[in-house]
């Protein structure tokens, strides 16, 4: 199992909420990644705006690895209600820092564990003046005593600072004296650095540091889309806050400063969807983010939108339920909704990302499949890999590009041809041709959501209607062959068993799988990318006597979907759940597959 040890160990700070110290902790975590050093960081806190316990986790890992450690070695406890929740968090040889301008005595009740206080307040009160300031400043306090006991470069703690107040240079020197008050203290008190600490390396460059949401907002720019409607939720609305900042940047026409974009907050998640429906009807690249809540609000018009062949986007960063549930925790619950939202007969494309970089080109994806294939397709992240920052390589783009905008026809398609009927397979390929409003008479259609047959006309003929919902259902089987394919991890020989994961469940499923591997338990391992399933999916689990379905919720819903959608026998298929609302760790993997392994041999 993993660490503590050089680069490769995991702090976790205690706070309360609205205290101000995401600037500290990302100060932290940006100082250890501007050194070279692989790092990746999680943010858990609480759905109130202020005043309950929130923690941020920072994992260095010298290796590389993105996701949870599941151990964590150096607890920063700022949060004296969380206390013994914290210190009993502790691994075995770990370290708690806290603020013992009030000494507690009772945290030294773990013997195996190193406490270190620091007054951190007290100095505080002694050298700052404003009340509200000196909260702010003990955060950069414990910034100090951090960098002291694992070895953090202060000039680059100190650049980092300057960046972050160019604009208001009088801050670098009081952040930098809060900064040192914390350094110098533990330096003078303590041994540093500790055991396990930070050193140089050069593994991060052509790396950035970047949160889902804000790369698919990027995506979405560079694919074209043009109309963003959406209601807030969490953990969406940073997407569209992305895609608002991106188009106010590069969607402004240079000497008319006019938009070239239109964004709608609706009155809520039906409206939203109604507005992208009628934007991309008109030839719009049109998408809205949300939640599940919201994607139960919005499908009937997911259904209308299927019925219609009217290619949208559907953003879905999914959150704790059922209901309200913990709306700022993470879990993959919406699998089976995504898949098939809506009433009646209908089934979607939905892609899988599984870090910020695929976050942006699958964004791209999504508009050119939604066009090429003229149904909803959906983005199904989570708020793991939207709200928290992940280290990937620097994102690219093709000036190449060529969006797929499908089977359009113009005013002279439209001369050329006798007549136009809006739902007719001419070619084949169960994709008819769509016109825009407005591009000629003769390409006109009534848009409805009741029966209609292949010419766009009304109909409750039980022939007509299974012809245009069977070329639905066809339609959808064909675009497996467009859709991302899986990547397959091999072992290095032979193996009975598989593994099959998706979005960022996979960070934690390649880590379980190199390190079962150095111990004796070879696995193969597949990382879907999208629905439909691609023909190797279902070769995969044919290839293995048992295959680990990995993912996070309560009810099985990948495994669910894979039985539903393929041929695989339900034996074979082996529920690996993971829904505390917490981001997964691969130690939970590695637990699950070893028992059942061990089990499998004694047998």
């Amino acid at each position: 199992m993993s660490g503590p040890g050089l680069n490769d160990f995991v702090i976790k700070i205690g706070t309360v909420n609205g205290t101000g110290s995401a600037s500290a902790n990302g100060l932290l975590m940006k100082s250890i990644f501007r050194m070279g050093i692989p790092v990746v960081g999680k943010n858990v806190f609480p759905s109130n705006i202020q005043g309950l316990p929130t923690w941020y986790e920072i994992r260095v890992s010298g290796d590389g690895h993105a996701g949870r450690s599941g151990e964590v070695h150096m607890m920063v406890a700022m949060n004296q209600a969380t206390y013994d929740q914290d210190l009993a968090e502790l691994a075995t040889g770990g370290v708690l820092l806290y603020d013992s301008t009030w000494p507690r005595p009772q945290l030294e009740n773990r013997p195996d564990v190193t406490v270190i206080g620091v007054p951190l307040m007290k100095m505080c009160n002694e050298v700052v003046k404003a009340a509200r300031s000196r909260i702010l400043m003990k955060n950069m306090a414990y910034v100090g005593a951090v960098a002291a006991l694992v070895d953090i470069d202060l000039a680059v703690i100190r650049s980092l600072i300057e960046e972050t107040f160019a604009a208001k240079a009088k801050l670098i020197d009081s952040n930098m004296v809060a900064v040192k008050l914390g350094y110098d203290y533990v330096k003078s008190h303590y041994d540093c650095p500790l055991r396990f600490r930070v050193a140089a390396l050069d593994k991060t460059k052509g790396k950035v540091m970047i949160d889902g949401n804000t790369a698919a907002s990027l995506g979405c720019v560079y694919a074209g889309a043009t109309f963003g409607a959406w209601y807030p939720i969490t953990p969406s609305t940073s997407l569209m806050d992305g895609f608002v900042k991106y188009c106010k940047k590069l969607r402004v026409h240079e000497e008319s400063g006019k938009n070239k974009f239109c964004i709608i907050q609706a009155e809520d998640e039906l409206a939203a969807a109604g507005l992208i429906i009628g934007a991309a009807w008109n030839g719009a690249r049109a998408f809205t983010p949300t939640s599940g809540p919201g994607i139960s609000l919005m499908s009937e018009w997911i259904g209308f939108a299927y019925y219609t062949e009217i290619p949208v986007v559907f953003f879905d960063i999914q959150r704790t339920g059922p209901s309200t549930g913990m709306p700022t925790r993470t879990q993959q619950c919406d699998i089976q909704t995504t898949a098939y939202a809506s009433h009646g007969d209908t089934k979607h494309i939905v892609l899988y990302p599984s870090d910020p970089n695929e976050c942006f080109d699958f964004a791209v994806r999504s508009f050119d499949l939604a066009e090429r294939f003229q149904t909803p397709v959906f983005f199904l992240s989570d708020i793991d890999l939207g709200m928290n920052d992940w280290m990937v390589d620097e994102l690219t783009w093709d000036d190449n590009y060529v969006p797929d905008r499908g089977k359009v026809v113009t005013k002279d398609d439209l001369d050329k041809m006798e007549s136009f009927s809006r739902y007719l397979d001419v070619d084949g390929d169960h994709i008819p041709y769509r016109s825009l409003p407005g591009t000629d008479p003769k390409g006109a259609y009534f848009l409805r959501g009741s029966g209609h047959n292949a010419h766009a006309r009304y109909t409750e003929l039980g022939h007509e209607y299974q012809e245009i919902v069977d070329r639905l259902l066809a339609k959808w089987e064909s675009a497996k062959t467009a859709v991302p394919a899986p990547i397959v991890q091999k072992a290095a020989g032979s193996t009975r068993y598989g593994m099959i994961a998706i979005g960022t469940s996979d960070a934690a499923a390649t880590e379980a799988r190199t390190r079962l591997e150095a111990d004796g338990m070879p696995v193969d391992y597949m990382r879907v990318r999208a629905f439909p399933f691609t023909d190797e999916v279902e070769a995969f689990i044919a290839d293995h006597e048992e295959v680990f379905v990995v993912e996070q919720n309560r009810d099985a819903q990948l495994l669910n979907l894979l039985l539903t959608e393929t041929n695989a026998a339900r034996e074979k298929l082996i529920p690996v759940l993971h829904y505390s609302g917490e981001p997964l760790n691969y130690r939970f993997v590695c637990d699950a597959l070893m028992k059942r392994i061990k089990l499998r041999k004694i047998a």
